[in-house]
């Protein structure tokens, strides 16, 4: 067991560094040497997630972490566009971009999350060769269906609307409620989510602008979540899956997927959605013995 305990509201690594990509500054963290680690983060987070995660990694890798467009400290794109903004086609070409400029390699190991899994699934998909393992937790293994969230969930999304989302920007329901709801936070760490969203409207888009393919819409990233979870289902590419108990996705028919999937190693931490905040030194611990493994 690694003896790295402490959790932080600080991040543990040296300032953000930051690349234009298509224009815009897209703010990572890229620490250590060797093949890389990369650690995607989902909604409504940003590399701060993983703060005290990376550190049990150190010294096995090249640890990369990015911020989302319009999370974290990556920069706003142009309202303009409104609701088409920060889309998964959009979001897609500034997180791959951004991979694409820092010549991962082709030992590639990615940790996955929650909406950051659509973009790592379908990097990895693209790119087979140069995947040296995949680390997912509470994750989009396939195209979802409105049955697959807690019940309580079940009935905001039946009834969610168009109109509905472009009020949602007026408020911050979605992080307050869901996730500094996970656990007891410091005001350091409640002032760092909410930094990048601290004004209503546009600057609050990317939180509900990432085309989730939910009961067969919309088709482009149904199709694609179709694609990656047919060849996860049979690929022999290593994976390690963090499992949450009592968990919030990663339950009932999306489980029933991927414990079929191959070459798989499962470990349970406590936790519900965001277990890197409720087990972070659990689940940095079950990476760094994945990573081992496969680096030995």
């Amino acid at each position: 067991m690694t003896s790295y305990q402490a959790r932080s509201s600080e991040q543990p690594f040296a300032a953000k560094k930051y690349l234009g990509i298509h224009g815009h500054k897209m703010a990572y963290i890229d620490e250590g040497e060797g093949p890389p680690i990369i650690f995607q983060h989902g909604n409504p987070t940003s590399s701060y997630l993983w703060r005290n995660v990376m550190p049990h990694l150190k010294g096995l890798g090249r640890l990369i972490a990015a911020d989302f467009m319009g999370m974290g400290d990556s920069d706003k794109l142009d309202p303009a566009l409104g609701a088409s903004r920060y889309s998964f086609s959009e979001q897609r070409k500034y997180l791959h971009g951004l991979w694409d400029a820092l010549d991962l390699g082709d030992e590639v190991i990615l940790v996955l999350h929650d909406t950051g899994s659509m973009f790592g699934f379908d990097w990895a998909n693209q790119h087979r060769e140069r995947v040296q393992g995949i680390v997912y937790m509470e994750s989009i293994v396939s195209p979802l269906l409105v049955s697959d969230f807690p019940e309580h969930v079940q009935a905001q999304l039946k009834h969610m609307t168009p109109e509905g989302l472009e009020a949602s920007l007026q408020g911050l329901d979605f992080l307050e409620g869901f996730l500094l709801g996970a656990r007891d936070f410091t005001a350091a760490e409640r002032a760092h989510y909410r930094a990048p969203f601290l004004h209503p409207g546009e600057d609050r888009r990317p939180l509900i602008s990432f085309d989730l393919p939910l009961e067969g819409q919309p088709a482009h990233t149904v199709e694609i979540a179709e694609d990656y979870a047919r060849w996860l289902g049979q690929s022999e590419v290593p994976k390690l899956l963090i499992r949450s108990e009592p968990g919030y996705l990663l339950t009932s028919r999306l489980y029933d997927i991927v414990k079929t999937w191959p070459n798989q190693t499962e470990v349970t931490v406590k936790g519900g959605h965001y277990l890197q905040e409720t087990s972070p030194d659990e689940v940095g611990e079950a990476i760094a013995a994945f990573v081992r493994r496969l680096r030995s």
